[in-house]
């Protein structure tokens, strides 16, 4: 900053902090045309897409073991795989036309084997097969696999009716085998019993955070009607903190190629543990502090308290006198009944 004290003006000179790109200068980046924009990846670099593509086929099988549970997360790869072969099959077809690839085209496919690609690719189908098989599949991900065999049999229904019209035995007897398969899938499908959504990534951390929420929400419920103390009021505002930090956690949860509607399953899912939990810990302290109360002689079998007298030693039990009767004539009759009959 430079002041000039005659005019009373204070100059602030400012430098603009400039990167260009690596290995290139202004001359480079006008012969390219593209001011560096070719060095750009088709697949932004951090993507599950991305990862997928470049990483090794070993890489590949322990990245699907933990970043892809589902059936559904499981599909998605798969077609995310074949999206990239595409896209390399694309770069090939420029290259045989003599068209150049840009920087970014150009490193994505030298990063990228054909040979991993179909590795990988069936790798993640004995993945889904083995996946059903076994039973692995939520309610969501049942239903889609029956209704996409429901409408192959009814397209192969169809081709057989009309290779049976045209009498082509040969594509018949074909039809007849694959139709046979499927409605053998259907039943394996059918007979599978839907398996509960796989945890959220930060279940523990949102099972804490509840915890703390939880005498938060009995405080607010208990002071409605009365004006809070400063205390209360401190304790309660933390409450929207937890239920945002709640919230931020659950869509940090989402994994790999998973869509919305399957991660706000997932987050229901959670949800409705939670309260299934509130209101057991709620049971369970309403019967513990009727338990104690009981067990302190707070009632009797018949509602009357229970009640216990303590004898010193040496000391004689009060006996309970036995009451006067009451004699006919009331008080004077008594008076009369004192007086002596000996004279």
């Amino acid at each position: 900053m430079q002041h000039d004290t005659g005019k009373n003006l204070k100059t602030v000179v400012v430098f603009p902090n400039i990167t260009g790109d690596e290995g290139g200068d202004a001359d480079g980046d006008e012969a390219d045309g593209g001011g560096g924009s070719g060095s750009e990846s088709p697949l932004p670099p951090n993507s599950p897409e991305y990862m997928v593509a470049v990483a090794s086929v070993e890489v590949f099988e322990r990245m699907i073991g933990s970043k892809c549970q589902s059936w559904l997360q499981k599909k998605e790869c798969l077609f995310a795989l074949q999206d990239v072969k595409e896209m390399i099959d694309g770069f090939e077809k420029k290259l045989l036309h003599g068209e150049a690839l840009t920087d970014g085209e150009q490193d994505f496919y030298d990063a990228i084997s054909g040979d991993a690609l179909a590795a990988k690719e069936a790798h993640i189908k004995k993945e889904l097969a083995a996946q059903v098989e076994a039973g692995k599949l939520t309610r969501a991900e049942k239903l889609t696999l029956v209704e996409q065999v429901g409408d192959k049999i009814a397209a192969l229904n169809d081709e057989i009716a009309d290779a049976e019209k045209d009498k082509k035995p040969v594509k018949l007897k074909k039809l007849k085998v694959m139709l046979t398969k499927a409605e053998e899938r259907r039943k394996l499908l059918e007979s599978i019993t839907a398996q509960p959504p796989h945890l959220l990534k930060f279940e523990r951390e949102i099972g804490k955070l509840r915890v703390e929420l939880r005498p938060l929400t009995k405080l607010e419920d208990n002071a409605k009607g009365r004006l809070l103390t400063l205390k209360e009021t401190t304790a309660i505002s933390r409450k929207d903190e937890i239920i945002e930090e709640i919230q931020d956690f659950e869509w940090k949860s989402r994994d790999w190629f998973e869509d919305d509607e399957s991660l706000d399953i997932r987050i229901e899912n959670c949800r409705s543990k939670a309260n299934a939990q509130d209101k057991q810990a709620s049971r369970s302290k309403k019967s513990s502090s009727s338990s104690s109360y009981s067990a302190a002689g707070g009632s009797s079998k018949w509602g009357s308290k229970a009640t216990t007298k303590f004898v010193t030693p040496g000391a004689k039990r009060a006996t309970s006198k036995p009451k006067a009767k009451k004699t006919p004539g009331g008080v004077f009759a008594a008076m009369m009944g004192d007086s002596s009959d000996s004279d």
